[in-house]
């Protein structure tokens, strides 16, 4: 049983007397100890898929699910458990990373010694322990994804799904992260990530692409040939 799968997966949004359509029959199957990573231009939706993988919306048609259940009927008990979802952290926060981490841990009624105990655990695996002590609006770009990641992690899900993780780190910093996504899989999650980036694509076990409604990949080996990635109107992409 896949992790995570997406079953002919359509969302459409409405603006007044106007329809868009984000996504278009996606599929997807993710499976434990696998990196996905999926490509697209600003706009193309990217964030609308990681969001319903992880449960946060529902689609329109089509079903999402994880380890066989539905998101749309068990996503608020997944959610936080055995899916964990990235997002950014505020810059201009004023906690201690420790405190960020431990916060989410605190509200699931875990006791403070344990919640502390495994917040120090989460900061050491995304490899930003040494920013225990320091205040988020103090942290640098590459310092700011490790501990939200770090807040994930904590819970330890069997999905992680993070979206555009690399935005705004130094050039020299992204492989760090990315080495990072590439470990948490060997660990055995099954990793969703995105990236407006093609260099955000190093060390992903399938390389996706999404235009126009379309998500569109590297299959499992030996079933078809490998698809360029392309931008939407043909032009291969640059790297």
């Amino acid at each position: 049983m896949s992790v995570l799968e997406l079953d002919r997966v359509c969302k459409r949004y409405r603006d007044g007397q106007l329809e868009q359509v984000v996504l278009r029959d996606v599929s997807l199957q993710l499976e434990a100890g696998e990196l996905a990573i999926v490509w697209g231009l600003r706009g193309c939706g990217r964030s609308t898929l990681l969001r319903l993988a992880a449960g946060i919306e529902a689609p329109d048609d089509g079903a999402v699910r994880f380890e066989g259940r539905d998101l749309a009927d068990h996503g608020e008990e997944i959610l936080g458990a055995g899916v964990g979802y990235c997002q950014k952290l505020p810059k201009a926060g004023s906690q201690p990373a420790l405190e960020v981490v431990m916060v989410p841990l605190l509200a699931s009624g875990l006791a403070p010694a344990k919640a502390r105990s495994l917040a120090g655990e989460a900061l050491e695996r995304a490899g930003a322990a040494d920013c225990a002590t320091l205040r988020t609006s103090a942290l640098s770009t590459t310092e700011t994804v490790r501990v939200a990641l770090a807040r994930v992690l904590a819970h330890r899900p069997r999905l992680v799904v993070l979206d555009d993780p690399i935005e705004g780190v130094e050039l020299l910093e992204r492989d760090a992260i990315l080495s990072l996504l590439r470990s948490l899989a060997a660990d055995g999650a099954a990793v969703l990530a995105s990236t407006a980036d093609a260099t955000g694509l190093s060390g992903a076990d399938r390389a996706l692409t999404l235009g126009d409604g379309e998500l569109r990949g590297t299959p499992p080996a030996g079933l078809a040939p490998v698809l360029e990635l392309r931008r939407p109107g043909g032009r291969q992409a640059s790297g």
